[in-house]
């Protein structure tokens, strides 16, 4: 994983799939392919109404490389959302979402922030205007 890596969030995705020009603008402009968080496609899958629309998360997650947490980022996202979950609300998959990005020293490239600006070393980005 390059250390310049950014890994990409459920909403970003979701906005691509929706092709919302600044998005789609966005993603055509990268020089490198982000990656994505294996939790993140699930959450695509999870909210997929039928067939088609499972076949289209596969299209758009084709050409980028899925990673998954280490034990130890596994570890990170327990204590995370154990310190976290009440306090702030952190939801599970956004501490392991968050978890993997930091294991990667990747950033974490969405629009959800409030949902991840709790965890403490986690980089994010919003990547276009909306």
């Amino acid at each position: 994983m390059r250390p310049d890596m950014r890994l990409v969030d459920t909403d970003v995705l979701i906005d691509i799939q929706r092709r919302y020009l600044p998005a789609v603008e966005w993603f055509a402009s990268l020089d490198d392919v982000p990656g994505v968080p294996g939790f993140v496609v699930m959450e695509l899958f999870q909210d997929a109404p039928d067939s088609r629309r499972i076949r289209e998360v596969d299209e758009l997650v084709a050409p980028l490389e899925i990673v998954w947490p280490s034990a130890s980022d596994c570890q990170r996202a327990l204590a995370d959302f154990r310190s976290l979950h009440l306090s702030h609300g952190l939801g599970l998959l956004d501490a392991l979402i968050a978890a993997t990005a930091m294991g990667r020293g990747a950033t974490l490239v969405t629009f959800n922030v409030r949902h991840f600006r709790s965890v403490p070393g986690l980089v994010t980005e919003q990547p276009y205007e909306k």
